[in-house]
């Protein structure tokens, strides 16, 4: 009995080991129960030390494959049309020194932007000024002001990112997490296409 199997491709996997990948690695399957058994162990690639970081899965070739093997049947694909292999091997942890040093500098690059920031729009200024209009007095340093000020500005910088060191502020994604997603979604777009066209010259040769 001939069946329609759909396949979609997942987008991108992750693994920390080389291995043999099985279909229910790279694809999520809809077939009937038996038969979906027997294509989620259907072996697909061998992640070897060749590849390096990064493989692209091809469904083109894919489905190319799963034709010769289950002739009776019909595969159909829906979604992405290939997958991302990205191979995390294991590293050593971060050094304590490199990683003081890291921080450190951009706490200070951090601190110098934000004073430098402060300058050009002349805050200090601003805000001796703000003093003048509500008290009626000049203070070189109103504190009253600039102290709230400071503390607000963290509290600021806390929401923008939505981030307390591992924990998340509330479930919307800040800013930078959504440019790091359009990021990715271009790196993955620029990695399939050169890796087709890796495919398509060594085709022809």
């Amino acid at each position: 009995m001939t069946h329609i199997i759909y396949l979609r491709m997942k987008k991108n996997v992750e693994l920390t080991c080389l291995k043999e990948l099985k279909l229910d690695d790279i694809a999520f399957i809809s077939a009937p129960s038996e038969l979906k058994h027997k294509l989620e162990k259907t072996p697909i690639y061998r992640i070897t030390e060749k590849d390096a970081e990064i493989v692209v899965i091809d469904s083109f070739l894919v489905i190319d494959h799963l034709s010769e093997l289950y002739k009776d049947h019909e595969f159909q694909l829906i979604g992405p049309d290939r997958s991302i292999i990205r191979i995390k091997k294991h590293k050593k942890p971060p050094n304590p020194v490199v990683v003081a040093a890291v921080w450190l500098l951009l706490f200070i690059g951090t601190a110098m932007t934000i004073m430098n920031f402060h300058y050009d729009v002349s805050m200090q200024e601003v805000q001796q000024k703000l003093h003048f209009l509500l008290t009626g007095e000049e203070e070189r340093t109103p504190l009253w002001i600039q102290i709230p000020y400071s503390f607000g500005l963290g509290a600021g910088m806390l929401l923008f990112f939505n981030h307390w060191f591992s924990k998340r502020i509330n479930e919307e994604p800040s800013p930078l997490e959504v440019e790091i997603f359009n990021y990715q979604q271009d790196l993955d777009q620029y990695v399939g296409y050169y890796e087709n066209k890796l495919n398509d010259t060594n085709r022809s040769d």
